[in-house]
């Protein structure tokens, strides 16, 4: 990194952040044939971590000295949580068939399984690649990817600060993380285009998946609706409320743990932000269940999208882009894991006789949650979007239980 960096000011640092998410999102949306083979290679979610890592490892920006991520990673992060669990609707997951979420939660058990594997495997090949010691364990830089592949982002960045990796090991794990789930997505929507043919392989009856186009398509037409200014004061009342109480429990759980059961401190137990984020993922799952889940249809979880990349924006500026090749091993992690959530997917889906587009989308909603689960949704048909982005919310519901568990079962595994 250079010596002096140009732009201190954190109101600076965030003006600069948020015009970096308009260039890639309008770049992106763009039809021109450059910018589209661009994208193909290079997705938007990459370029948000990885051009503010640019600018913090070139010394435009400091990660280290800016104040942003502590600041929304302790308000706007819960929030987050909130918006996209508080859309939870019980009935149309259900609705989606036993098939669906079956091949779902095999992913998530695929990612489960597959960390502690993935740990177990590299260390009798090459155990420097998972050591490490303190905040420098690799395990905890790689439960941060247990959280981003079971629910996301938000999930991620939670995570994160319960296991508190250092900034080096998690800018390393970023880009195992992104990489390795971007060339897994893109293998799906290639996919996309043979799903008749996986279909008779796996000898799938796919005539649901017209049904539920349809459905989707009329409740979509009658639900959505312009937010009022009185819904977006609603929405901003519902997450940020919920995460004040989030801190206000943790507050007083946090210190009682540490003086009566010190010895939980190993299970991460005694981090404040854990019980911040799990009382917040648990109060979000709990109002969706009341009249305030139709905040949904005016845009709770496009705000919770917002916040998520503005997240992921300031995850980035943390990053020191020179810290990736320093262990390239990781990335051996990254290929096993996935290999594991793959065979796992793809053996249930098989054994249940599940079509290749809940295959499809169950995975990504594991891998790629809300940011991706409707693109590849979106490739067998647009009007199937908002099941990727049904599924993904349940991924947010579990990611950061899911994630923490196979940080506790990797942690054992290098120990």
């Amino acid at each position: 990194m250079l010596l002096s960096v140009i732009f201190t000011s954190d109101a600076t640092v965030l003006g600069l952040l948020l015009v970096v998410l308009a260039l890639v999102f309008y770049t992106a949306s763009l039809k021109h044939p450059i910018w589209q083979k661009f994208y193909a290679i290079f997705p938007p979610l990459l370029l948000c971590y990885f051009i503010p890592g640019l600018l913090n490892s070139f010394g435009v920006i400091s990660g280290e000295e800016s104040k942003l991520y502590s600041v929304i990673s302790q308000y706007f992060l819960p929030a987050c949580l909130v918006y996209f669990t508080l859309g939870m609707d019980f009935k149309a997951v259900i609705r989606l068939g036993p098939k669906a979420l079956i091949v779902f939660f095999a992913g998530t058990l695929g990612v489960m399984i597959g960390g502690p594997v993935a740990v177990w495997v590299m260390k009798m090949i090459s155990p420097e690649v998972v050591g490490g010691v303190g905040a420098d364990s690799v395990w905890r830089g790689l439960a941060t990817i247990a959280g981003s592949w079971i629910g996301g982002g938000a999930n991620q960045t939670a995570l994160k600060e319960i296991f508190q990796p250092s900034d080096r090991l998690f800018s390393q794990v970023i880009a195992v993380d992104v990489i390795t789930a971007e060339i897994w997505m893109a293998v799906l929507i290639y996919g996309a285009g043979f799903a008749n043919k996986i279909d008779r392989i796996f000898k799938a009856d796919a005539s649901a998946i017209e049904e539920l186009k349809d459905r989707i398509d009329s409740e979509q037409k009658v639900s959505q609706r312009i937010p009022t200014v009185y819904d977006l004061v609603l929405i901003a009342a519902v997450g940020f409320g919920v995460t004040g109480l989030a801190h206000f429990f943790a507050d007083y759980i946090t210190p009682w743990i540490k003086i009566n059961h010190p010895s939980l401190e190993r299970f991460s137990l005694t981090s404040s932000f854990f019980w911040v984020v799990s009382i917040a993922t648990m109060l979000g799952i709990l109002l969706s269940f009341t009249r305030l889940r139709q905040l949904e249809f005016a845009g709770a979880s496009r705000i919770g999208s917002l916040f998520l990349y503005i997240l992921v924006a300031t995850i980035g500026m943390k990053m020191d882009i020179f810290a990736v090749a320093e262990n390239p091993g990781l990335f051996g992690v990254g290929i096993i894991w996935m290999s594991v959530h793959v065979m796992v997917t793809l053996g249930v889906a098989k054994l249940i006789r599940a079509p290749f587009f809940f295959t499809a989308v169950g995975s990504q909603a594991n891998i790629g949650g809300a940011a991706s689960a409707p693109v590849v949704a979106a490739a067998f048909h647009p009007s199937l979007a908002s099941v990727g982005v049904l599924l993904a919310i349940l991924g947010y519901a579990v990611g950061t239980y899911g994630g923490y568990l196979t940080g506790l079962m990797m942690q054992w595994v290098a120990e």
